[in-house]
């Protein structure tokens, strides 16, 4: 898929490419982002925010795997990263981070509403899920305040830097955004209409 962009009222969500490795570069030197993202490498390079930006996020766009928006504010500043990864037919998982000068404006929040938005429904997704390790509570109140539902936590689930750790999984469907589903939904419980 080509890439696409997505404006809210103060965010622009685009993809990220070599004119952006300095800043993201930058923005991972956050020790709080290196101790909560297993992914990121530490310490986190130049080479690294390189490859993330001319080759893994640019691969993910051209075959559908994950579709990669860096977070910028109209002047073009970036104020974090948001992913959709596909994982199985109608379901996705989204990871997310903010930078440090931006924590706590509602960005991250605002990006994962819009960008869930678009999942539902220009990519057929059904179920968007979420997981963050146990004690992320940034990520967990980026989740609730963007309508995920806490579903519980996953024991030794996340191996960040080579140790196994618990996780918080949850949920984001259609509906909660007030959208139909591609494919019908059956809950296990059904409230009772008596």
């Amino acid at each position: 898929m080509e890439p696409v962009t997505l404006t809210t009222g103060r965010l622009v969500l685009r993809t990220v490419g070599p004119d952006d490795t300095d800043a993201v570069h930058a923005a991972a030197q956050d020790p709080e982002m290196q101790r909560w993202l297993s992914q990121f490498p530490s310490p986190y390079l130049h080479e690294h925010a390189r490859a993330f930006t001319e080759q893994f996020a640019p691969d993910g766009w051209a075959n559908d795997s994950m579709f990669t928006f860096g977070v910028f504010l109209p002047s073009g500043e970036l104020v974090g990263m948001l992913g959709i990864t596909m994982r199985s037919l109608g379901v996705a998982e989204i990871g997310f981070w903010a930078t440090k000068e931006h924590r706590g404006n509602g960005y991250i929040t605002e990006a994962t509403t819009t960008t869930a938005r678009w999942a539902f429904t220009a990519l057929s997704i059904d179920r968007i899920e979420w997981r963050a390790e146990v004690g992320n509570t940034p990520s967990r109140a980026v989740a609730e305040h963007a309508g995920f539902t806490l579903e519980g936590t996953l024991r030794a689930a996340v191996n960040n830097k080579g140790v196994r750790r618990d996780c918080w999984v949850g949920s984001l469907l259609p509906s909660d955004l007030g959208l139909p589903s591609t494919a019908p939904y059956l809950p296990a419980h059904t409230p009772s209409t008596s």
